[in-house]
């Protein structure tokens, strides 16, 4: 059995629940413990720049982390880049400037105040004054998985039956149904957020860390032991089995 492996699921910009669960973890595997965070860094939640910041000085410092790129971070990063905020994988029509998506909670983070409010070229100027470069590059270098032997951490999950080569961007950050509602075994126990629960859960050919920080909800970071797995929290483990 190789070393514990830690995950932690969606932040969306809760400095606090990423602090309390980045501290559960060295508790179980010390301060080198190696991470692979599942995306959605931002939105909704209040501090997202001090998220991104703690990451990336965390990879800096020589810390085994992985971080993994979610659609928040894309949609970021796309508003960033030419002003894109309509996705259209969105079927509802909201676009990232929309509350429930939380793109002005996110600017406002880094300063920018009232995004939703004011017009869309005057934001994103603005935005692109105060997002530092460093945070932009970062965004568009995040990679869309982490292989680790019979685990495969990807943020939304995959298309059943297609080899990971073969997997779309789109789908490894946005699916929903096609991948949740099959029950079939996959060449690894797949290690996914994206789908907000009350809790995390272990259904057998998947395990969702997503839940719900993103609706203020604490973060509960996980340790793998080959395909064992275990949710950890102030009182150290509790096993999570299907």
């Amino acid at each position: 059995m190789g070393q514990p492996l830690y995950a932690i699921g969606d932040i969306h910009g809760q400095i606090g629940f990423l602090q309390q669960a980045l501290d559960w973890v060295a508790a179980d595997g010390g301060p080198d413990a190696e991470i692979v965070f599942l995306g959605d860094l931002e939105d909704r939640g209040p501090e997202s720049r001090a998220v991104i910041d703690l990451l990336m000085e965390g990879q800096a410092a020589g810390r085994r982390w992985h971080v993994i790129k979610g659609n928040h971070d894309r949609m970021f990063a796309r508003f960033l880049s030419d002003g894109t905020v309509h996705d259209e994988r969105i079927k509802s029509g909201i676009g990232w400037m929309h509350p429930r998506l939380g793109g002005p909670d996110t600017l406002a983070s880094y300063g920018v105040a009232d995004a939703a409010q004011r017009p869309l070229n005057e934001v994103l100027c603005e935005a692109r004054a105060k997002v530092p470069a460093a945070h932009r590059a970062f965004l568009e270098g995040l990679p869309t998985h982490v292989l680790r032997g019979e685990l495969l951490f990807v943020h939304a999950g995959l298309r059943p039956g297609l080899a990971l080569e073969e997997q779309a961007e789109d789908d490894l950050i946005w699916i929903r149904d096609t991948f949740l509602n099959d029950t079939r075994a996959h060449p690894w126990l797949v290690v996914h957020g994206h789908t907000a629960l009350e809790m995390p859960f272990h259904h057998g050919n998947r395990v969702n860390l997503d839940g719900g920080a993103g609706y203020g909800r604490p973060i509960y970071p996980a340790v793998f032991e080959g395909r064992d797995c275990w949710l950890l929290d102030g009182g150290g483990r509790l096993s999570l089995v299907p």
